[in-house]
């Protein structure tokens, strides 16, 4: 299952795609219509806003980062729904007051942010895997606020950055270190129990676009930026301040913005890029660094969003969107670089290989129009540089 936020003629809604991957088969099971603009998504399985559920009991659920800016809960198991389980922020807050004026009255006045609930759009989202009753939210009002999820409340909010905050992952194993990037060009990890001890953080030359954890050194954490550069830091290597940062190395993966990025669960090294240049890239990370396996345009427009399968059968499918409002899944094993770069990883085929790029029917004429493959040999570590002898 794959969920996906799409605004189609300043109509907003949820599309929840199928993909069957031994018959090449994506479509649209069904979709939700949102009542304010989504700007991030994250899955659930705790059961918000049903009160015969409890947090043993699982599903499937998401929850929306709006414009608005609130939280929308909504269950994905249930086709046609027309309101959401639950919402986080002031209009969850208000909407038990009996006075639609009066709400809508206090709600353009609070303009100013504070710790109960977001004043500006919701840029993130991230849920604690091991905490399922935590989810942390960024905002463009600068803070970071963690929800309990069991009483739909702020349970705490943070101040220690200065600008949007972007982007948001809990660690997987310090569970309570939660990772954010914001716009005013660090990325900082907290420890969510301490909301009053100083913060670490790490300066980057651009605004930060996403920031995510190494799932395989825990130790580790990646930092994508608006001018192109991915950075890998060590997170116990914490800078006195902010400006005497030093990564372990940084490559320039594209020209523009690294708008997206992900790393694969299941295959160590193996990274995924993806810009407004349209272009994604594929990167294998050795200890002497990152090199390129392939880039490609692969017809989605402006590349919003990459994310690799987290099922091992399925690990090397890439699932990407864009501008165009089109989704493709990727069986990234098919390309000949791919199998070359991860030989070891791959299942051994006889004969010819056609590369596998599955798409909606409806889409496939214009991605198969725009998709010019372009493979290029990074083996050399063209692009990157090792920050270790600085």
């Amino acid at each position: 299952m794959i969920v996906a936020a799409k605004v189609e003629d300043e109509v907003a809604h949820l599309e929840i795609y199928v993909y069957e991957d031994e018959a090449d088969n994506l479509y649209v099971h069904h979709d939700v219509m949102l009542p304010a603009i989504p700007l991030c998504v994250e899955w659930l399985d705790v059961p918000v806003g049903k009160s015969s559920e409890n947090l043993d009991s699982k599903g499937n659920y998401v929850a929306v980062g709006t414009f608005d800016p609130d939280i929308e809960i909504w269950d994905l198991d249930t086709v046609d729904s027309l309101y959401p389980n639950a919402m986080l922020g002031q209009s969850g807050q208000a909407s038990q007051s009996q006075n639609s004026h009066e709400k809508k009255k206090k709600r353009k006045k609070n303009r100013k942010a504070n710790d109960s609930y977001h004043v500006d759009a919701i840029l993130s989202l991230a849920i604690n895997r091991q905490h399922r009753n935590l989810l942390a939210s960024t905002s463009a009002d600068s803070t970071v606020k963690l929800w309990d999820l069991t009483t739909q409340e702020c349970a705490q909010s943070y101040s220690y950055h200065t600008d949007k905050v972007c982007s948001s992952a809990w660690n997987a194993h310090e569970t309570t270190i939660l990772l954010t990037g914001s716009y005013d060009r660090t990325a900082a990890a907290a420890d969510m129990r301490a909301p009053n001890t100083k913060v670490p953080k790490w300066q980057v030359k651009s605004d930060v676009e996403t920031v995510l954890w190494d799932p395989h050194d825990a130790n580790y954490f990646f930092i994508t930026s608006e001018s192109g550069l991915v950075y890998y830091h060590d997170l116990r290597m914490a800078p006195p301040t902010p400006e005497a940062s030093r990564a372990v190395w940084k490559l320039q993966a594209h020209d523009d913005a690294v708008s997206s990025f992900d790393v694969n669960t299941v295959i160590p090294g193996f990274l995924v890029t993806g810009s407004n240049d349209k272009e994604v890239k594929l990167w294998n990370v050795k200890a002497t660094g990152p090199s390129m396996v392939v880039s490609r345009n692969i017809g989605v427009g402006k590349v919003f969003t990459t994310k690799f399968a987290p099922d091992p059968e399925v690990a090397f499918r890439l699932a990407v969107g864009g501008s165009k409002g089109a989704l493709q899944i990727w069986d990234t094993s098919t390309n000949a670089a791919i199998r070359a770069a991860f030989s070891s990883r791959v299942v051994p085929v006889q004969g010819d290989l056609q590369e596998r790029l599955i798409g909606l029917d409806d889409d496939s004429s214009d991605s198969h129009e725009e998709t010019k493959p372009s493979e290029e040999n990074g083996e050399n570590g063209d692009g990157w540089e090792s920050m270790n002898d600085d």
